[in-house]
């Protein structure tokens, strides 16, 4: 396996809802697709929102489940204000503040965010190395 991960999906419970939210609240930019998936292009790898149920399906596994799905999606910042200024631009565009910005045992910064069906986002700033491909 090369190492790269091509996408990120997330099974919604109401597609425009999450569109909007990742497209006007957080300004991810949005690729042409067909109605029933949307594609938003990321520095190096793209994410796709796809209905839950139509998602767990295509995988052959049941859509019921709650709680800590286990996984947390990360963005990293120049700065520890950066970090403060996207966990508030996520909640006034309809994401929950699950962890306000704050320094970290590791010695870097960080917060999280929960978007409209409760995907975490952790939102970081590390003061010692550049996480991700540079900015375009």
């Amino acid at each position: 396996m090369k190492p790269r991960i091509s996408m990120i999906t997330l099974g919604v419970r109401d597609l425009e809802a999450s569109i909007r939210f990742y497209e006007q609240g957080l300004g991810l930019p949005r690729m042409e697709s067909p109605p029933e998936v949307a594609f938003f292009t990321l520095n190096g790898t793209w994410l796709g929102i796809y209905g839950r149920e139509s998602l767990a399906e295509d995988a052959g596994i049941p859509a019921e489940g709650s709680g800590f799905a286990g996984i947390a999606l990360a963005h990293n910042l120049g700065s520890e204000a950066e970090v403060d200024e996207l966990l508030e631009q996520a909640v006034s565009a309809g994401g929950k503040l699950v962890k306000p910005g704050q320094k970290v045992f590791w010695g870097g910064y960080s917060g999280y965010f929960s978007d409209p069906d409760g995907y975490l986002w952790e939102v970081a700033h590390n003061p010692f190395v550049w996480i991700g491909p540079g900015d375009e």
